[in-house]
């Protein structure tokens, strides 16, 4: 990778840092005082996802 091409990556991870930082306190906050917690929902995910990458890796070999 050439090295302006790594000076531009380095700019765009900071812009989209500095684009979500200001959103992830509120987010925090708005988490910790939900009602319910859906872990359900997320085990569910997770274990999706996961499956979904072991397919992946599979195809490949």
């Amino acid at each position: 990778m050439e090295l302006w091409q790594q000076i531009g990556s380095v700019i765009m991870g900071l812009l989209v840092l500095a684009f979500i930082y200001p959103s992830i306190k509120p987010a925090m906050e708005r988490s910790k005082n939900a009602e319910e917690k859906h872990w359900g929902t997320l085990l569910l995910l997770a274990a999706a996802l996961i499956a979904f990458i072991v397919f992946l890796v599979s195809t490949v070999q």
